[in-house]
This record gives structure tokens, sequence and C-alpha cells, in this order.
């Protein structure tokens, strides 16, 4: 994360807040699912829009990633990507409790994205005093091409982004999918007011 110039006291301490917030995120997820849900410890590191790119299209049996942006206050904003491979896409209607052919599967994927972004994200706004509105999902083709479109279609243009990488894994149901949150350059000083007021309160 060098190139965001974060300080080793702002890492530390975005590190520390997105655990906390994966442990509660976890924690309601499982209730809301009732099942035990287990996040990885993610991964945070800064990403060029063209390395994105190439990462995303190489990914074998993905069948398609979800994209739901959001914003909020002190202008922090971003984008979350939910990756699924196919061997998951059929357990997730057991995973909501939907009847069969009660939704299509781009449906059910739009509905299980929207609830792992938005557990996640709004816990770790609470963290940070600031409240996230979001746009609605979107499911994208698991092609480069439109991916790099869509992203050149975002509110804010990027080059360089600040990047987490999260691993859910629903035990019961064999279900795993991987969320990607990206914060782009022009909202990385923004995050280090936020990080730095954080900082003066403990």
């Amino acid at each position: 994360m060098n190139e965001f110039h974060l300080t080793e006291d702002q890492q530390d301490c975005l590190q520390e807040l997105i655990n906390i917030a994966m442990g509660q995120a976890s924690d309601q997820l499982a209730r809301y699912l009732d099942t035990f849900v287990y996040l990885k410890v993610p991964s945070i590191e800064s990403v060029e829009a063209s390395e994105l790119m190439i990462t995303l299209s190489q990914r074998k049996n993905t069948i398609a990633v979800v994209s739901q942006g959001f914003f909020g206050y002190e202008g922090i904003r971003g984008e979350s990507l939910l990756i699924y491979q196919e061997e998951d896409s059929g357990r997730i209607a057991d995973l909501l409790g939907y009847e069969p052919d009660e939704l299509s599967q781009d449906e059910q994927l739009i509905d299980i994205s929207s609830i792992l972004t938005t557990t996640f994200l709004n816990v770790f706004a609470q963290q940070i005093d600031n409240q996230l509105s979001y746009n609605a999902p979107k499911l994208l083709p698991n092609v480069q091409e439109i991916l790099s479109e869509h992203l050149q279609q975002m509110p804010f243009t990027w080059n360089l982004a600040l990047k987490v990488n999260i691993n859910y894994q629903v035990t019961d149901y064999s279900f795993n999918c991987n969320m990607i949150i990206l914060i782009p350059e022009t909202a990385i000083t923004n995050i280090k007011y936020v990080l730095d007021r954080v900082l003066e309160e403990f």
C-alpha cells in the first residue's frame, strides 16, 4: 500500500477495523442464514485497474460477478464485486431458503450479493461513525471487456485502488464466494483522514 503513503499506524488501524467488521458481519450472517459463516482474514493491497481485469478474467469456473457501488459521508465510496464459481451456483437457493424455481439464478445471485455486501460494509461503517448508501447491484458476465467497461462507467475514475479481498465460506452448504472491495484512488485521502480520527480517539 505504499502507493497511497499510508503510515504503519494507518495500515494497522484499517486492518483492525476490517477484522472487527468481519467478525460482527460473520455473526450477523450466521444468524440470518441460520448456519455457520466463516470469513478468512482479508488481504489488503493496492491494485491497478489493468491488473484487476487480468486477475478476474483468469479465474477458472467463474460464472458471474455482481457489482454494487457504495458511498457515505466524508467522501467514502467504492465498489464491491462478488465473484461466484460454477460449483456454488446451485446452492444459493437452499442457502436463502427459496423454493425450486422461485427465482431465476440471476435473481438469486443478486439477492445473496446484496446481503453479503451490505452486512459487511454496514458493520465497517459503524466502526468509523459513518453510514453508507448503495446503488442497485448489477450482474456482469465474466468477460474482461465488460468488467473494464463497467469500471470506466463508475461515477469516479481510477487507475489505482485499494483492494480488500474477503472469502466467504458457508460450511453447511459447502458454499464459497469472494468479495473484492475497491476504494478508488480519489477516496484514499478521505480514508486517511478517517483513520487519523479513529487513531486520535484511541
